[in-house]
């Protein structure tokens, strides 16, 4: 009985992950044939096989980003010393790092093995991305921990913590639901953005509120990171919006709207690991009261 139980929930939780599949692409409608002319491939030998490497120009930009932030990461860590905000935002680049690379193995790299191949239509997502989703929520709580341990006292240095622990709580729960059920929408990128702008708006107005009372050097670049970061996105979502990558495309050159991202992110990790870094200290017993 203990088996069968245990074969039952077995059966049932596979069949619950297997549900992510039934989303598939549609517009377009994208089939193991045509994979390749809606994006540039090219078939490498690997182990006796072909494998179909997809977008190999955004694949280098997007695994080049995802080492970088592990880098920048890992160099907030050897900098912190007793700083706890720099921890937090070395956990912060580690996650968002590798949640890039698990997102570009899937949409990029070998998109067409994960999603696409054996089927008689590609799947729209899998569960490299899903993860992916949550990492980058995740990353961005991290980095509200750490605005807390470098721009706050008193107890909303213990509340933003917090705040940022349910956060992404609720989100992986919705995103898991999302996966599971499957919902879309739940787990889309879009979705993701409008979860994490309220933190970096929050952010941003903290920093720019410091910077105007205190005039701290640390506030400056964290206030510059933070434009940064909406400036790449803004100009992200206008190059989707006026539909470049096609026009570029049908002309056989393939620049898409999340290389725009990636680049822009990887210009925006240098400034952080240049100038962010060794500016973030944990903020001394300081009011900030006019």
């Amino acid at each position: 009985m203990n088996r069968l139980f245990a074969a039952t929930v077995t059966a049932g939780i596979a069949s619950a992950f297997k549900r992510l599949k039934s989303l598939r692409c549609t517009e377009p409608a994208l089939t193991p044939e045509n994979w390749s002319e809606f994006q540039p491939c090219m078939t490498i030998r690997f182990a006796s096989r072909d494998v179909i490497l997809s977008q190999p120009s955004s694949t280098l930009f997007v695994y080049s980003l995802g080492i970088l932030m592990i880098g920048v990461g890992l160099n907030f860590l050897w900098l912190r010393g007793d700083q706890v905000s720099r921890s937090w935002w070395g956990i912060s680049l580690l996650l968002w790092g590798i949640g890039v690379i698990l997102a570009g193995t899937s949409y990029q790299a070998f998109g067409y093995h994960i999603k696409c191949a054996g089927q008689e239509t590609c799947a729209w997502t899998s569960w490299w991305e899903v993860i992916y989703l949550m990492l980058s929520v995740a990353s961005v709580d991290a980095m509200m921990a750490a605005g807390a341990y470098c721009c706050i006292e008193g107890k909303w240095r213990k509340g933003m913590p917090l705040y940022a622990l349910a956060h992404v709580a609720l989100y992986s729960v919705i995103v898991l639901v999302g996966a599971l059920v499957p919902i879309k929408l739940l787990i889309s990128f879009e979705l993701l953005l409008v979860v994490a702008a309220p933190n970096i708006l929050l952010l941003l107005g903290l920093n720019g509120w410091r910077y105007y009372k205190l005039k701290d050097p640390m506030d400056l670049a964290l206030l510059g990171t933070w434009l940064w970061l909406g400036v790449t996105l803004c100009v992200y979502f206008i190059y989707l919006v006026l539909d470049v990558s096609q026009a570029f495309w049908a002309q056989g050159v393939w620049f898409s709207e999340n290389d725009v991202l990636h680049i822009g992110l990887i210009l925006w990790m240098i400034y952080v690991g240049l100038v962010v870094a060794k500016r973030v200290v944990d903020s001394p017993a300081t009011t900030l009261a006019s």
